[in-house]
């Protein structure tokens, strides 16, 4: 293989082969996939715009039966510390979120034994009763799958169910790495890699928009990050035509404080800056059938997201008015609105606020300029 040969196939948008793609990464100087993946978000991307988002994510429960060995949140259903949350606790979350400039949740929890679909079908349908105007960026492929095996329901009907309750898009939550050796080790309660790519098919089919993600860094090979990135453009290959599949792909490294990943396995993060910036460059290069690649401020932090978006990003993800997940294994950055601007243009970029389709949303009038952690 030749690297000057393969990034000039992939100038022209086309799909390289898993072997390829690794041919790239192992040789191929930073620089020039920086360069080439630039390139490919400039042809995709023109306006010289990087978007963001205000949003929040809500937990509906942290009883989560999957036993994730790189999660900190979970609790096993009974633990003192299990909750669910209540509709008083979603208003008062959805109310200053308003007063913050969202308009979306993120709204995700864990493998409940005792949530079917009745519950989320509840759920949505009272948060949209009480919030016409809000988006639900809810639940992700695991909990469509889980749902669907607790009431022997296809993913199709559950993702119907969820549509017609006020369901708007759908995240691409849980796929870590989707080879499912890597699944069993640390992921063994989730649907295995084949199921969630199904999932994702079946939301595509009902023209539901979603997002794909990867979380690397941990006990994958390098044969099995690309072999992910394959896999996922296959899937947005198949989409009707006239459907918007995979908006976005958001790779970010295991966070790996307190896991245990760490403490049992002394398996521990050890992606630098660098690499990092690489696989974002190899994400546009390796997908150029999904139109936008997020950086992950939260897990990299701000100087390195700012490098990405010269390596092929183009979003920066939302300020995260809430985040409790990813953030109980390590993740320490922070944004407010005003300062995830800023950094945008300190980057040389112009920022731009967005929707979760990715439509431009003017700034809000007034935004309140601070962000809640909890």
């Amino acid at each position: 293989m030749n690297t000057d040969i393969l990034l000039n196939r992939a100038l022209k948008f086309e799909f390289l082969t898993k072997e390829e793609g690794m041919y790239l990464f192992q040789n191929a100087p930073t620089g020039e996939l920086m360069f080439v993946a630039n390139e490919l978000r400039k042809k995709q991307k023109p306006d010289g715009k990087v978007t963001w988002i205000i949003d929040r994510n809500v937990n509906t429960t942290n009883v989560c039966i999957a036993n994730c060995k790189f999660c900190n949140f979970y609790r096993v259903p009974g633990h003192e510390e299990s909750y669910i949350t209540s509709i008083a606790e979603y208003k008062r979350k959805i109310d200053e979120t308003f007063r913050l400039g969202g308009e979306q949740l993120l709204l995700q929890g864990g493998h409940h034994p005792d949530l079917g679909l009745s519950y989320y079908v509840n759920l949505f349908k009272e948060l949209k009763s009480l919030y016409p105007n809000l988006k639900l960026h809810s639940l992700g492929p695991p909990e469509i799958a889980h749902i669907a095996k607790l009431e022997n329901k296809s993913h199709s009907d559950v993702l119907k169910a969820l549509m017609d309750a006020g369901l708007d898009s759908l995240p691409g939550a849980g796929a870590e790495i989707l080879n499912d050796r890597v699944r069993r080790l640390i992921s063994k309660g989730k649907c295995g890699g084949r199921e969630w790519l199904d999932v994702m098919r079946a939301a595509h089919q009902l023209h539901l928009t979603t997002s794909a993600t990867m979380m690397f860094g941990h006990i994958e090979t390098l044969e099995e990050r690309f072999e992910h990135l394959v896999w996922i453009r296959e899937v947005q290959a198949e989409k009707p035509k006239d459907a918007k599949g995979f908006l976005a792909f958001i790779p970010w490294p295991f966070m790996d404080e307190g896991t245990l990943l760490q403490r049992v396995k002394g398996v521990s993060n050890t992606v630098t800056a660098d690499e990092y910036v690489r696989m974002i460059a190899m994400s546009r290069i390796m997908l150029p059938n999904i139109v936008n690649i997020q950086a992950s401020w939260l897990t990299v932090g701000k100087a390195t997201a700012q490098i990405c978006l010269h390596a092929g990003a183009n979003d920066f993800g939302s300020i995260m008015i809430e985040e409790n997940v990813v953030s109980a294994a390590g993740a320490p950055h922070r944004f407010t609105s005003q300062g995830i601007q800023d950094s945008i243009r300190d980057a040389g970029f112009e920022p731009q606020l967005r929707t979760q389709q990715y439509g431009y949303r003017d700034l809000p009038m007034e935004t309140e300029q601070q962000v809640i952690t909890y």
